[in-house]
């Protein structure tokens, strides 16, 4: 059980850092990775996993 919310949290700590690190940048630098605006959450969520 321990090991699930380790997991959980290491999870949930990587979709925090991706998205931040995301959330930074230009709307050009999105655009030249294919990313709109928007889309940062889901990227984030699947980077995550």
């Amino acid at each position: 059980m321990l090991d699930n919310v380790a997991r959980k949290y290491s999870s949930w700590v990587k979709y925090r850092r991706t998205v931040d690190e995301l959330s930074r940048l230009s709307q050009r630098e999105l655009r030249d990775l294919g990313i709109n605006r928007n889309e940062i959450k889901f990227v984030a969520r699947r980077n995550a996993v």
